[in-house]
């Protein structure tokens, strides 16, 4: 049985794709587990976290109940029904109307974020699109901060030639079966240097 917050979100979930289905790429909107997973690395006074395509927001509220400050969100979404849904529901969080490729073009929006937490369905993108989200969002992020991604894949969505050219490293966090359909969610993190 589904709870109210999860039928609202259902509901704009299903509004967003009908308006535009070409922006929206997930074939249904996460669950609660997903949510819960894709957070629970997150510490509560870690500082400013970057969200990619947050959509309806079940990752946003996960991260507040995790105890980040709502001030401490920025937010960036592509569709525009998803933004006006947002700005609603979390009016201290920094919600930018935007695509997550051009993160690099801009100077930081906030002090270094500890985390970027990505609901974009990168298994869908180029790689060079792929490439440009990652490249630009670990210029907005602290030297130990994470990326992480979720996939309904069998393996991580970023490709190991791209890791390796970026320099980074992807790690299983967990997967859930409680999500429709099952999912994963994969930490990305720069790779240590190594000492010559």
């Amino acid at each position: 049985m589904m709870n109210a917050a999860a039928v609202f979100e259902w509901f704009d979930f299903v509004r967003a794709f009908v308006a535009n289905p070409g922006q929206v790429s997930a074939i249904a909107p996460s669950g609660e587990a997903l949510a819960r997973l894709m957070t629970q690395e997150i510490a509560p006074d870690s500082g400013p976290v970057i969200e990619l395509g947050p959509g309806t927001g079940i990752f946003t509220r996960a991260l507040l109940q995790r105890g980040i400050a709502e001030g401490d969100l920025l937010l960036i979404e592509y569709g525009s029904d998803f933004v006006r849904l947002l700005q609603r529901r979390f009016p201290q969080a920094r919600v930018l109307w935007m695509d997550a490729r051009q993160l690099a073009q801009y100077d930081r929006f906030t002090a270094p974020a500890s985390a970027v937490v990505s609901g974009l369905p990168l298994l869908s993108m180029s790689p060079r699109k792929v490439m440009e989200i990652l490249s630009g969002s670990f210029l907005h992020m602290r030297k130990d901060a994470a990326f992480y991604q979720f996939t309904y894949g069998p393996r991580c969505p970023v490709p190991r030639p791209i890791l390796d050219r970026l320099g980074l490293k992807a790690t299983l966090v967990g997967r859930t079966a409680l999500n429709m359909p099952p999912a994963s969610v994969y930490r990305i993190r720069r790779r240590p240097l190594r000492r010559v």
